[in-house]
């Protein structure tokens, strides 16, 4: 595919650019058919997503955007596509770049024009009547669009900010072929069918209310699930070594600043007056975890220490970005804080990604590794930086494990590892992570005596597993459907008698499943058996139902129906040996 690069020269686009390229492409045209449609319409960003592109608009007074125009819209990128329109690209110097977008009518644009450097190129793409100032690179002829749909509408602040104007963004995907769309859009159908705030309401999981927005209440199936997750993390972090803490969630502001939270995310923290002083709902829960540490005195021999939090954790989300429980404003983090000494600290990272592999494989998840850099805002030398990015590299490498390097993205106090799960419908989530800190240990002055009695700074390792419980919840209901492995599932056995006559039986069978440990419903209601077995396949997804009919009381046995929608008749005693195995090692 041939594409135009702003210095004007034409050039195959290489192939892993080429979506990207397309769906930036589509991004202008969609605008353009906008314009045509809404000629008062002014634009603001409209960038390629990894999942496709959209465009923040602000439309006239009166007008509005919604699905039901999406036709309409389509329709019109249709015909731009039709009409093979070349994009061409000019530069401006800065002063000519600002009237020419004032003469337009966009003064969004011209706004960004100022936010940019003095030395920055400005250069404009054009196909037809439409002008944008952009970078690139595009394809050469509208007609070039093989494949588009708009996906949704929503609203989003200018810049991000809040007290800008709320603007309307119009989302939308596209892909070089046809074929490539048409089995995205079969994955978005899927993604519907499994989207947990559907499931969770279904399922009795969780929920959301207005008077509580961005804070999650968990109803007595998630805090099976919930508990059944924290069961196995304390588990497995206790036959790695770990001891487990609990730190306040209110502390003074003064702990913030010094650990530099407060300089680098105080407008996503919240605070509140006690005895005439400022403190703060903890964000994150490592300065807790650092007054643990410097309780008391340690000697080397004591490092390295590795201790694990359930904290609750609260941040200031806008209320537009909320999302169920995949954006939430409170949530539990299964966070650890590991101080190391220098000799130890390879062998610590190479533990802590050992230990979050298995916790992956438990789920089936797959994931690829991130090395996220130095980010502009942050803190302590380039010495620091640079020991502790080549600490990183040096763990990975000896576990030989693939990544790519993210530039800028680490922490303000220090590089990190990412890891980015890939679901049952190939979407990637960002949950485990390590971070080496050099910072928060000299902030906080700590310190362990070292062998030949000198005074020596230990290093710090933050780390998550799940990273956010509430999330991590979230995507396993979207992964599995609702149709969790037996050991987490709300309910492991559906009981469901046929009759009155088996009802007895079916209820000495609940208590023998329930004396045994297994998660057993019985359900009595006076309906036919096919319909409590379309519920139970639909709303409580049980691993197991059991059919219990006169045949079953007769032979003193059961039926068994497994997720494959198969049935056959087994003996009681073997059934619950089986299941208790299947949970006891949490397949």
């Amino acid at each position: 595919m041939k594409v135009l690069y702003n210095d004007g020269h034409v050039d195959e686009c290489p192939a892993e650019e080429v979506t990207h390229v397309v769906r930036h492409s589509a991004a202008h045209i969609m605008a353009q058919a906008i314009k045509r449609l809404y000629p008062e319409a002014d634009f603001a960003y409209g960038p390629a997503t990894d999942n496709g592109f959209y465009y923040d608009i602000d439309l006239p007074e009166g007008a509005k955007i919604s699905e039901e125009d999406f036709p309409a819209i389509e329709a019109e990128m249709k015909k731009i596509v039709k009409e093979n329109l070349k994009f061409t690209v000019f530069e401006l110097p800065r002063e000519e770049a600002v009237a020419l977008m004032q003469e337009r009518g966009e003064k969004y644009k011209v706004e960004h024009i100022g936010d940019l450097p003095e030395d920055a190129r400005i250069t404009f793409y054009q196909q037809g009547e439409y002008i944008d100032m952009c970078v690139g690179p595009h394809l050469t002829y509208t007609k070039a669009l093989k494949a588009f749909k708009l996906t949704g509408v929503s609203g989003a602040y200018w810049k991000g900010d809040s007290s800008n104007k709320m603007l309307t963004r119009v989302n939308g995907t596209a892909f070089a072929t046809k074929d490539e769309l048409d089995e995205h859009l079969r994955l978005l159908e899927e993604a519907k069918k499994r989207d947990h705030r559907k499931i969770g309401r279904e399922m009795d999981i969780f929920m959301m209310r207005d008077e509580a927005p961005g804070f999650p209440f968990f109803l007595p199936n998630g805090m099976v699930l919930k508990n059944q997750l924290l069961d196995y993390w304390r588990e497995i972090h206790h036959k790695a070594g770990y001891v487990e803490i609990s730190t306040p969630l209110i502390m003074n502001k003064q702990l913030w600043k010094t650990s530099g939270h407060w300089d680098h995310y105080k407008d996503n923290m919240y605070s509140t007056i006690i005895d005439d002083e400022e403190y703060c709902i903890k964000p994150m829960n490592c300065p807790g975890g650092v007054l643990v540490y410097k309780s008391h005195p340690h000697s080397y021999r004591d490092l390295p220490i590795r201790a694990g939090e359930i904290g609750l954790v609260h941040r200031h989300e806008l209320r537009g970005a909320l999302h169920g429980l995949f954006r939430v404003r409170c949530f539990n983090q299964d966070d650890a804080h590991l101080f190391v000494r220098p000799d130890q600290l390879t062998d610590e990272i190479v533990g802590v990604v050992n230990l979050i592999d298995s916790v992956y494989q438990k789920f089936g998840f797959t994931y690829h590794l991130e090395l996220s850099t130095r980010p502009e805002d942050s803190m302590g030398s380039d010495e620091d930086w640079e020991r502790a990015e080549a600490g990183l590299k040096e763990a990975l490498e000896r576990l030989g494990k693939d990544y790519v390097i993210n530039e800028g993205d680490g922490a303000f106090y220090g590089p990190k590892i990412d890891f980015h799960l890939e679901d049952s419908l190939g979407r990637t989530w960002q949950c485990g992570t390590v971070q080496l800190d050099f910072q928060m240990p000299q902030n906080f002055d700590l310190e362990y005596v070292d062998a030949d009695g000198s005074k020596k700074r230990p290093i710090m390792l933050h780390r998550v597993c799940f990273g956010s419980i509430e999330r991590f919840i979230g995507i396993l209901i979207e992964h599995f459907e609702g149709k969790f492995p037996c050991w987490l599932a709300p309910c492991q056995v559906k009981v469901l008698p046929v009759s009155e006559k088996s009802r007895d039986y079916a209820r000495g069978v609940t208590e023998r499943l329930e004396a045994a440990g297994i998660r057993a419903v019985l359900d009595e209601r006076d309906e036919k058996v096919g319909y409590k077995i379309r519920e139970a396949r639909n709303i409580d997804r049980p691993p197991y139902m059991l059919i219990i009919g006169e045949q079953e009381v007769e032979a003193g046995n059961i039926s068994v129906r497994d997720r494959s929608n198969e049935t056959h008749a087994e003996e009681l005693d073997s059934f619950i040996a089986r299941v208790r195995e299947e949970i006891d090692e949490r397949r």
